[in-house]
């Protein structure tokens, strides 16, 4: 089965993380996730993540340092690699989302996420991780153009 290359970010602000309440596709239910979503071909994986967050919060965001990478085999039998990164969003801009998927956006504490329904594990994972200090260069993911 393929992998599937996707990209989340932390973002915190004064002990609160902006994630996005969606549904995960196949159950109504409403679950939390990061921003995050799949890399498209071509694209790179920082201009990926600068794209889902603007797209899932209207938010201009500028990636500091990868938090990790993450296998996940998810409830739908396929097979992930997440690559989560830590960042900012402009002080005091308000989320707003611009694609129709996300039914909205919220700053929740650490606690809040352990009680809420999540999207994955991932998403307490990641968050943990960046809690923990957890810190990468972004050249982790440097861009090797094609060779001629």
């Amino acid at each position: 089965m393929a992998w599937s290359l996707t990209v989340a970010a932390i973002i915190e602000r004064q002990g609160r993380f902006l994630v996005v309440e969606e549904t995960d596709g196949v159950h109504p239910e409403r679950v939390f996730n990061q921003p995050a979503g799949h890399v498209d071909p071509g694209e790179t994986i920082l201009d990926a993540v600068r794209r889902e967050v603007k797209e899932e919060t209207g938010l201009v965001f500028t990636p500091e340092a990868v938090v990790g990478l993450y296998q996940l085999q998810a409830r739908n039998g396929r097979d992930y690699c997440r690559i989560c990164f830590t960042g900012t969003v402009p002080e005091g801009a308000e989320a707003s989302p611009e694609d129709p998927e996300i039914l909205g956006c919220r700053w929740l504490s650490r606690d809040e996420l352990a009680a809420a329904p999540l999207r994955s594990g991932l998403v307490l994972r990641c968050v943990d991780d960046a809690l923990a200090g957890l810190r990468y260069p972004l050249s982790l993911v440097e861009v090797v153009r094609r060779e001629r």
